[in-house]
């Protein structure tokens, strides 16, 4: 296939947009010969035929279909480019786009955005929240600046993404006061039998607490199974059950959840990453935020 010629794909996208060439010359400020001439040119770069006529409208072919998807993306990306050079030059907050694995305790992900929130230069943090995957697609196409995770990227994903890892916390068990007082001794004779509110089966560290239990030789009565570590707390909060949390946040845990803290699972840590496109980091929010999980939070 020849080079793609971007001015061919922007009168082919209006055209999607508008539904017919003679509505999309109007917006272009062209003859609808001329755009019909330039569709033509991008077909026969392409190699297949875009759209097929349907009464007096044009729509789309399978190829048209993918072809405008990939449109989509490219002249968004240029609208937001365009929008954040005049936000930079109006002096507007700069926006940072971060990406928060839904498993990871959203205290941990507080604390580790947290050091941004004080750079002298306005910045406004849009976060988005999702699966990994989801999550590292929205960081392919520059959607996200950076992806907080507890994972790292998985072997064999086909996207330009690195990892910087940030730190290591353990993972303690936490009850609500009344029950925690009774329990703090037996620990972790205790987890036999008891409520237990747990991650979701596809984390790594239900993974990682499933091989605790069975090395203790304890079963728990798992009560329910979360996806979101801040509702699977809310849950805990409210006396469903037992619910472990990473060790670095015992305090902010006691404090919000109105829980205390059992015991520590011996062997069993959590590693946090930071995901972005770039094997260097250069964005001046991103380095702050490394730098400080590194040193204060996890060091």
């Amino acid at each position: 296939m020849r080079h793609l010629n971007y001015n061919h794909l922007l009168y082919f996208w209006t055209v999607a947009r508008e539904g017919s060439i003679v509505r999309a010359s109007e917006v272009l400020h062209l003859t609808p010969q001329t755009i019909s001439g330039q569709l033509k040119l991008l077909e026969e770069t392409i190699g297949e035929t875009l759209f097929q006529r349907v009464g007096r409208g044009l729509v789309l072919t399978d190829t048209g279909r993918t072809v405008n998807q990939y449109a989509d993306e490219i002249f968004s990306l240029g609208a937001e480019l365009t929008q954040r050079m005049k936000s930079k030059a109006s002096g507007s907050p700069v926006t940072l786009n971060v990406g928060i694995v839904n498993s990871i305790a959203k205290l941990i992900a507080y604390r580790v955005i947290e050091p941004a929130l004080g750079l002298a230069d306005q910045l406004r943090v849009v976060f988005t929240e999702g699966n990994l995957d989801s999550l590292l697609g929205d960081l392919a196409v520059h959607k996200l600046d950076l992806v907080l995770s507890d994972r790292s990227i998985p072997t064999g994903l086909n996207v330009r993404a690195y990892n910087h890892t940030l730190g290591q916390s353990g993972v303690s068990f936490f009850a609500p006061k009344k029950l925690a007082t009774r329990l703090m001794n037996k620990y972790p004779d205790c987890l036999d039998g008891c409520d237990m509110l747990l991650p979701a089966a596809h984390t790594p560290l239900r993974r990682s607490l499933d091989e605790y239990f069975d090395h203790l030789g304890v079963s728990p009565r798992i009560v329910a199974e979360f996806d979101d570590s801040a509702l699977m707390k809310a849950f805990g909060e409210a006396g469903a059950g037992i619910f472990p949390a990473p060790t670095a946040i015992t305090a902010q845990v006691e404090h919000m959840y109105h829980a205390r803290s059992i015991g520590q699972v011996d062997g069993v840590n959590e590693t946090y990453f930071a995901i972005s496109p770039e094997r260097k980091l250069k964005h001046p929010a991103v380095v702050r935020i490394t730098e400080a999980a590194r040193s204060a939070l996890f060091g």
